[in-house]
């Protein structure tokens, strides 16, 4: 089992959940983030002021997967993620030791498959 994790742009966030709704890949949680990588700093006006703006608006992506579901879900993530310009974002592919589902008990591979799977 591994935890994917993909930081993107917010604009392709619809584009990246329907990459992954195409790949079969189901559960995940998302979180709007800040962050800096290879973009240059902006320079924006804010009342008045010239304010450099070192931290852009991501979006985090974590999706909890079975070994067999990391390569399509790290493709989705890419496909839906890309637009070919610095700041496209990162994937992360960490393992995971253990996965508990709350309501069932179910454990590991049964508890990140999709209920009704």
């Amino acid at each position: 089992m591994k935890m994917v994790i993909g930081i993107v742009r917010p604009e392709r966030t619809n584009a990246v959940l329907e990459a992954l709704y195409h790949a079969e890949v189901r559960g995940l949680s998302m979180s709007r983030v800040q962050g800096h990588g290879g973009e240059l700093d902006r320079v924006e006006t804010y009342r008045g002021t010239r304010v450099q703006m070192g931290l852009s608006e991501k979006v985090r992506i974590e999706i909890a997967v079975s070994d067999e579901f990391v390569d399509p879900t790290v493709k989705a993530l890419c496909d839906g993620a890309r637009t070919g310009e610095v700041g496209d974002g990162k994937v992360f592919v960490i393992p995971l030791e253990r996965v508990v589902r709350i309501r069932s008990g179910q454990e590991d591979k049964s508890a990140v498959t999709p209920v009704g799977s």
